[in-house]
């Protein structure tokens, strides 16, 4: 593991302070809108904006690396999102900020795709799981550090949206200035959603589900925080203590769910999320119970969404895998645009409570949905790897995940899979 982060350090510590500036701007925006009396539901279009971007940037970016290369790509977009970050103190309006979140959301797509291509190209097939494994860690410490530096500041003045702009800006230097040559970039296959409905339809629907949680999660915490009364450390900490329940847990689920039924792992876990949601949906927690919650859903959320793609490669072969990847992210993205904007709605509503219960619906759902799903179809026979994998992944890294993870062999309920993989 030494040997591999001495090999990838650049390229780690440019991904750790792009994911310290872009955590900061997404609390930071959630607050400083409540500040500036923006109601809910318009801060929930600026919250599910990014997500748009986001999507857009997965499909288009591609495309555009193909055309002119990594660093032209990587460089234009790091000036459009640097730039973006400094004027949202100078325009503030809800409605431009929406546009900007979009322009935010596309540029990050690009950049992640553009790095983590470039750390896999790093990586030789020995060592690729663990380089992986160290960005995906990476990743969560740099959002976890940004709610650090945001407790420190004041979201009412310029200094934290400068403070972001400036942190993005670095990150380039070790990724453009590391000696690794740039990579060669190749297309990912798609499914069409509907032959990957029928390949896992608990696939199809846990990812549309789970991207309605994470971007609620993701995109509202603050803004329920503020809401809630709560202090700017406070909603620093309770945001936190999201990723480092998620961190905590990607480790046991993935240790059970490689010796047991996925989907009785995911029925428990939903089960589990539904029943601790519908506790600060009711009762009014204080501050210390909130951070527990916390914990509990972001350890629930982060491994779902990894078990939602292991369970579904299960029923793959290898060759399968990018196309059935790239097909269930963009089913995560598509759900993730809604999830802001229903909460808003119910905030609106209900009051905060609405942030818990939108999220605890849906967990019911899934909880509902798996049961009924299990006494559809068998479990597989034989299985591939867990591998942990962040719902801000793009479809680069999550496929070489994947495909460093050992396998089993192809499941004989996958008549399809196992003929391409003979």
């Amino acid at each position: 593991m030494l040997r591999v982060f001495l090999q990838s350090w650049p390229l780690l510590m440019g991904v750790m302070l792009l994911m310290v500036g872009n955590g900061v701007q997404g609390s930071l925006l959630g607050i400083r809108g409540t500040l500036e009396a923006f109601d809910t539901m318009q801060l929930s279009v600026v919250m599910s904006a990014y997500f748009l971007g986001f999507l857009v940037g997965s499909r288009l970016a591609p495309e555009m690396i193909r055309s002119v290369g990594h660093v032209r790509v990587f460089a234009a977009l790091a000036s459009l999102i640097s730039a973006v970050l400094v004027t949202y103190p100078m325009l503030v309006e809800w409605q431009i900020w929406a546009i900007m979140r979009v322009v935010i959301g596309f540029g990050f797509a690009g950049i992640y795709i553009t790095a983590e291509s470039w750390l896999n190209n790093t990586a030789t097939n020995e060592t690729r799981g663990q380089a992986l494994s160290l960005y995906m860690m990476v990743q969560m410490v740099g959002i976890v550090t940004s709610q650090g530096l945001l407790a420190m500041g004041d979201p009412f003045g310029y200094d934290m949206f400068l403070i972001s702009s400036v942190l993005v800006s670095l990150s380039f230097l070790p990724i453009l200035l590391a000696k690794t040559p740039a990579p060669t970039f190749e297309s990912t296959a798609r499914l069409g959603v509907r032959e990957l409905y029928a390949i896992s339809p608990l696939g199809c629907v846990g990812m549309l589900i789970s991207g309605g949680i994470f971007s609620a999660m993701f995109g509202m915490a603050a803004v329920w925080g503020t809401l809630s009364l709560l202090s700017v450390s406070q909603i620093a900490l309770f945001v936190s203590a999201l990723y480092v329940g998620g961190l905590m847990l990607q480790y046991p689920v993935g240790y059970f769910s490689d010796r047991m039924d996925r989907r009785t792992i995911m029925l428990w876990l939903s089960a589990a999320a539904t029943v601790v949601l519908l506790v600060p949906t009711i009762f009014i927690l204080p501050f210390w119970a909130m951070l527990i919650v916390a914990m509990i859903l972001g350890g629930i959320t982060y491994p779902m969404y990894s078990l939602l793609i292991a369970y579904t490669n299960d029923f793959l072969s290898k060759e399968q895998m990018a196309a059935a990847s790239a097909g269930l992210i963009f089913i995560n993205g598509f759900g993730s645009i809604f999830g802001p904007l229903i909460v808003g709605w119910l905030m609106g509503v209900v009051g905060t409570r609405g942030f818990f219960l939108f999220m605890c619906v849906l967990y019911a759902i899934m909880a509902g949905y798996t049961l009924w799903r299990m006494s559809r179809r068998a479990a597989p026979s034989t299985t591939g790897g867990y591998r942990g994998v962040t719902p801000t992944a793009s479809p680069v890294a999550a496929v070489a995940v994947l495909e460093s993870a050992p396998e089993i062999g192809p499941s004989p309920e996958a008549p399809k899979a196992d003929s391409n993989a003979a």
